[in-house]
């Protein structure tokens, strides 16, 4: 069942991250902190490579995470339960799409979900989402780094969709 485990827990009415089964803490933490950053709530699904808990993420994550909802799914199925419940559209970054994010139109409700690092996303899951998107890059390349591809198809939503939080930036490019 989904809970949270760190930072404020509330309603939100902007784009979520979710990660399906995450293999690398790193990734996972710095992904964290960006939705501690932008006020974006961060869904687990879990299995994942490594101790899901506060400690697993503060190397990455570091101070951050107390201002960040993350919500805990302990399976597949549990979250599609919850995404079901909560009616909101379950949209998968992934390198089979051919519709690239900057032609998608996302919604304020929408989950944007990565997959594994080692693996993507399995078929099932791909079936389930309601779009698959993809970030164009040259040919030959297999992928972008699961942080970086989440902080451009993020950035791109929260543009379309109003998202980006209103208040005077905290800190410039570079301050930790």
């Amino acid at each position: 069942m989904q809970r949270p485990f760190s930072g404020s827990f509330r309603k939100f009415r902007s784009v979520r991250i979710a990660l399906f089964q995450p293999d690398i803490p790193q990734n996972a933490g710095t992904i964290l902190r960006l939705c501690a950053c932008l006020g974006v709530e961060a869904h687990i699904i879990e299995p994942a490579g490594f101790p899901v808990s506060d400690r697993a993420f503060r190397r990455a994550g570091m101070d951050y995470l107390d201002a960040v909802s993350i919500v805990r799914h302990v399976s597949w199925t549990t979250f599609e339960a919850w995404r079901k419940g909560a009616g909101v559209r379950l949209i998968l970054a992934t390198t089979k799409s051919a519709l690239p994010y900057p032609d998608f139109t996302f919604r304020a409700d929408d989950v944007l979900m990565m997959g594994r690092e080692s693996a993507g996303a399995p078929e099932a899951v791909h079936k389930a989402a309601d779009a698959c998107v993809t970030i164009p890059m040259r040919a030959g390349l297999r992928s972008i780094n699961l942080a970086a591809a989440a902080s451009l198809i993020l950035g791109e939503a929260l543009r379309q969709t109003d998202g980006f939080p209103k208040s005077e930036p905290a800190a410039s490019f570079g301050d930790a």
